[in-house]
């Protein structure tokens, strides 16, 4: 049975690291506001692109542009995993790495190869773990993304898959719903996914100011920074979120650690005095 000394000690550091828990729950939740906030204004921009981009696909000659452009061999495939560069946030990252894996295992669209672009130092171990070895990992951006981080990651993306390095480009992160759901989502962001033809709606061809090379080289790179800079924002504020229920959850698991060892150390103490008061009684016994 332990001693009251132990106990005791054991009970203090507990407690010192519910404090640092709790402090962090804190951190994260504000955090977590400004992240929320963030992504929230920029979804309706994003979404409203993706919609634009994908009624353009439909109706345009894929030969126009080379990100419409459907490459017919399917030699290798990037994907870009966002993820983060600290760790304490339950299983947002593994839940990344996990999917990133299945989707490289499954291989269901017949790639020959993969290459791992990934954006945060845990997702590059966790992948690691699974007997993936990231090709190329950006560290140090996630905690404060912005629009230029993502045009250049954009950038270097689009470069890619224009020359003929990468025959698909796929998008995994964690988006976000609330503070305590992140799903982990696959998009497939080259070459652009054509909408659906709706034979209700007659087709519109679009007209285009000034020309029509002019606006597809100006918006179609844009489009591929302006998603992978909102996955970045999702993945900001899941990843705050998540951090936030961790730390909720640590600090009621150490709650309920000290109350046990509160009780733990009353029974050793009351065993300890009743042990003293036989031990007294039987000296006075004896002595008479």
């Amino acid at each position: 049975m332990a001693n009251l000394k132990d106990i005791k000690k054991r009970i203090s550091s507990v407690k010192s690291t519910q404090q640092i828990t709790k402090a962090m729950k804190m951190v994260a939740a504000a955090r977590f506001r400004k992240a929320q906030a963030a992504i929230m204004a920029a979804r309706p921009y994003a979404a409203k692109m993706q919609q634009v981009l994908a009624s353009l696909a439909l109706r345009e000659d894929p030969a126009v542009h080379p990100l419409l452009q459907k490459h017919e061999r399917r030699g290798r495939a990037l994907v870009l995993v966002v993820s983060s560069d600290r760790g304490l946030c339950g299983g947002f990252n593994l839940n990344v790495a996990k999917s990133t894996a299945q989707l490289v295992t499954d291989n269901r669209d017949g790639f020959d190869s993969y290459e791992l672009l990934v954006i945060g130092r845990k997702g590059r171990e966790q992948l690691k773990m699974r007997g993936l070895i990231a090709d190329k990992v950006y560290e140090d951006i996630t905690a404060d993304a912005t629009y230029a981080t993502a045009a250049l990651i954009g950038q270097e993306v689009v470069e890619g898959y224009e020359q003929g390095r990468f025959d698909a480009v796929y998008l995994v992160y964690n988006a976000f719903y609330s503070a305590i759901r992140q799903e982990v989502s696959i998009d497939r962001l080259l070459p652009i996914t054509p909408a659906e033809a709706d034979d209700q709606t007659p087709p519109v061809q679009p007209l285009y100011e000034p020309a029509r090379g002019e606006v597809l080289a100006s918006i179609l790179p844009k489009h591929v920074e302006v998603q992978i800079y909102r996955a970045l924002l999702e993945s900001a504020a899941s990843e705050h979120g998540a951090r936030m229920s961790a730390m909720d959850s640590s600090s009621k698991n150490a709650g309920e650690m000290i109350d046990n060892l509160t009780l733990q150390y009353n029974r050793v103490r009351q065993a300890v005095i009743t042990t003293e008061l036989v031990e007294i009684i039987s000296g006075a016994a004896s002595v008479q």
